[in-house]
């Protein structure tokens, strides 16, 4: 059996890069979609930066409450001091575990968390349904086919994407296709009311964007030095990798998007 090795994008600036690429915009529109109203106990789990929650906070007033929790003291100190507002509460908890303290929750919202369990997801959206209320909505969100969905990548380049990938499954228990799940989990626990939609993330043509280039290089540094894939293509040297993948991302020529799978649904009462 695989040992996991944890998160696989730790570092100094990930509060930073989960920051920088969550869209504000983007993340109320999804979150409306799902039924979030004002006055509403929101739980937003996996919350990292914050960023999310203050959004959400923004749509649950006046009246509501956001609880955020994320498992890493250092994402929920950089919340605190980002993203701190009236109605915000922050918490360090594994929503693997019970999290009966928290209370219950009208509205449960959990993006960008599954896929980093490729075995355990079902379960955890389980363990989270048991803090939702009867007539409360769950919504889930992710991606599949997670970055690797590129037209025009060299040869050698793309081997290596698809065995860094493979490797990150089975060493850090990566899921690139968790978003896929998300309207049988539901299903299976029979939820009602079940609403799927799907969009295009991490949409790229033509010059790239800073922030864009910010996020994208990171996740190749990180993800590709860490997952211990052996480059065997670019003779064992991460780094010539690693100077390709630059190259190509920043052609404007390149395509490249993420199909975004949002599932929403509610909780049977009685």
């Amino acid at each position: 059996m695989a040992q996991h090795r944890g998160y696989l994008m730790e570092n100094d600036d990930e509060a930073l890069r989960l920051d920088v690429k969550t869209d504000g915009a983007v993340v109320e529109r999804q979150a409306r979609w799902a039924g979030i109203q004002p006055g509403m106990r929101v739980a937003d789990l996996g919350c990292g930066a914050g960023k999310t929650t203050f959004h959400l906070n923004h749509l649950a007033q006046p009246g509501g409450q956001v609880i955020g929790v994320d498992i890493a003291k250092q994402r929920i100190a950089y919340a605190k001091t980002h993203y701190s507002a009236a109605g915000i509460e922050y918490h360090v908890d594994d929503i693997r575990q019970p999290l009966d303290h928290l209370g219950s929750f009208d509205f449960i919202w959990v993006r960008f968390v599954l896929e980093y369990y490729l075995n355990g997801s079902f379960e955890i959206v389980e363990n989270i349904s048991k803090n939702l209320k009867p007539g409360g909505i769950i919504c889930l969100i992710d991606l599949d086919c997670n970055c690797l969905r590129y037209f025009g990548l060299p040869a050698r380049l793309s081997q290596a994407t698809l065995g860094v990938m493979k490797c990150l499954e089975e060493n850090f228990n990566f899921d690139p296709y968790a978003g896929i799940k998300l309207y049988s989990f539901l299903y299976d626990l029979g939820y009602q009311d079940i609403d799927v939609d799907v969009n295009p993330h991490n949409l790229i043509f033509g010059s790239l964007k800073e922030h864009e280039k910010f996020n994208w290089m990171k996740k190749a540094e990180l993800a590709g030095s860490n997952s211990g894939y052996p480059f065997e293509e670019y003779g064992g040297n991460f780094d010539d990798f690693l100077e390709e993948f630059k190259i190509f991302f920043r052609d404007p020529r390149v395509f490249t998007y993420t199909p975004l799978i949002a599932c929403r649904g509610s909780k049977p009462i009685g």
